[in-house]
């Protein structure tokens, strides 16, 4: 054990060059150690946002054959008619999933529960809309003259609804639409929209159809919800406004569009999210080519974007330091070899091993990682979080700049299906607003020293200290004490 010994009174006496190679040592253990918990925590925050968020598949119209539908729809009219420059666009027709086909569906297994979405547009009446001064017009898809300023937002309950789930928005007064507000004319209202009307629980107010038989309804404000978000529909200019949107049971929503037995868009909350291929496959049989089921995992894929950068990212990190971490001990390895040429060589005339000389200078190195971990262990975390801060910062914005030019970014928000002229969008308002429920889910990394986390970066060290040391000491291999000794 001689050689601890002739490695603790090296590291003693040449203090200085002890002190430079743990300052190098240690910026590379914090950095690959900074890349470890940055891939760990990226790992534990996908995992917890797909737990916390659970998988749903969503039965809504086909829009893609809905709008081939109207193409040829459209292609057909002006090939039979030659003074077709004058016709008015095809309208494009969604049709509305039956409640009957939805009740069947919620009936196979792995099905946790359901929410029903149902949309209508109405005018206000005896109230004033809120009013926005956005010159972006809604630009339509067709029956946007029969656009109300008031959007009704039909659910099952408000609490399984996506903007008050990811807490946009928030029940303020009052309570939301429950299961018992079935075949009800209880509403919650936006507080803006509360506020510019001085309406409070239990006010009523009224509203009225957009058709040309305009009927009103007296509705009942059950409660009073705050937007985080500002806007994001189609239609009317009032209607971008998310003010101007109540919450009411879909069974209301049905009773203006002249439906009650159909609605909008179904979501399917599952118990196993491992079965959801074989539920999607089931629930198939079920519905007509019309109609799509689309899974939350297509939308999970593209939230979990940012994170998967930065795993690949921090996997980059961990890597690249590795190995110019191994490069740069080796040539330090090579030079304190050089200028200790005639310590080895007398060493080796006495009798020493060539492989114990070896693990004297892997002792000295390893003596040396061990204090440089105990650095990494205090400055790695503060390394990792900032680091990963900024990571997480630049990836979800170029996600969302994508996503948005993907088509994700708003339109159809609120106004989807339903009768009175609405445009139907069912698909395109849950793929949004799942987008900003998983979105505040993955914006941050808590990152964290962990005992897995210190006992992988000390095999790494060992890793590049030993491969340092192997390729170091390679020219000990080849020379003989004897020319050591004579060329001194």
């Amino acid at each position: 054990m001689d050689f601890i010994k002739r490695a603790g009174l090296y590291l003693r006496q040449k203090i200085g060059r002890t002190a430079l190679i743990t300052l190098v040592m240690s910026a590379i253990m914090i950095f690959v150690l900074a890349g470890i918990i940055i891939q760990s925590a990226a790992i534990q925050a996908t995992n917890s946002a797909k737990n916390s968020a659970g998988t749903t598949v969503t039965l809504s119209a086909d829009r893609e054959k809905a709008f081939a539908s109207m193409r040829k729809s459209q292609s057909s009219s002006s090939s039979s008619s030659s003074s077709s420059s004058n016709a008015a666009p095809a309208a494009i027709t969604m049709p509305s999933v039956k409640i009957k086909t939805a009740e069947k569906i919620a009936a196979l297994s792995n099905v946790a529960g359901y929410q029903y979405s149902n949309s209508a547009s109405v005018n206000a009446s005896g109230f004033s809309a809120v009013t926005t001064s956005s010159s972006s017009g809604g630009g339509g898809q067709g029956g946007s003259s029969n656009s109300g300023d008031i959007t009704i937002s039909g659910v099952s309950t408000t609490a399984a609804e996506t903007n008050f789930k990811s807490k946009s928005y928030k029940i303020t007064s009052g309570r939301g639409i429950t299961a018992a507000d079935k075949n009800t004319n209880n509403v919650v209202i936006e507080s803006e929209l509360a506020t510019s009307n001085s309406l409070k629980v239990g006010s009523t107010i009224k509203v009225k159809t957009t058709d040309d038989d305009a009927k009103t309804y007296t509705l009942n404000v059950v409660g009073i919800y705050k937007a985080k978000t500002s806007s994001s529909s189609q239609g009317g200019p009032n209607m971008s406004d998310p003010s101007n949107t109540i919450y009411t049971s879909y069974t209301f929503a049905g009773t203006v569009n002249g439906d009650t037995t159909s609605v909008t868009s179904v979501v399917y909350t599952l118990t196993d999210s491992s079965k959801e291929k074989a539920f999607t496959k089931q629930a198939k049989k079920l519905i007509s080519s019309s109609f799509s089921l689309t899974s939350s995992s297509e939308t999970y894929a593209l939230l979990m974007k940012p994170m998967k950068n930065v795993q690949s990212f921090a996997n980059k990190i961990v890597w690249i330091v590795g190995i110019a971490g191994t490069i740069i001990l080796a040539l330090i390895t090579v030079l304190m070899i050089r200028e200790r040429r005639h310590e080895i060589g007398v060493l080796m005339a006495l009798g020493e091993s060539k492989f114990k000389i070896v693990l004297q200078l892997f002792s000295e190195l390893f003596a040396v990682l061990v204090l440089s971990l105990v650095i990494a262990g205090v400055a790695g975390n503060f390394v990792g979080s900032a680091v990963g801060k900024q990571l997480v910062s630049q990836q979800t914005t170029a996600t969302q700049s994508t996503s948005t030019g993907a088509g994700f970014g708003g339109g159809g928000g609120q106004q989807s299906g339903g009768g009175g002229g609405s445009a139907p969008s069912g698909a395109g308002r849950s793929g949004q607003t799942s987008m900003t429920a998983s979105g505040s889910q993955v914006s941050n990394l808590k990152t964290k020293i962990s005992a897995k986390s210190m006992a992988e970066l000390g095999g790494l060290g060992l890793g590049i200290i030993a491969i340092a040391v192997v390729a170091g000491s390679t020219p000990i291999f080849r020379l003989k004490p004897k020319k050591i000794l004579s060329n001194e």
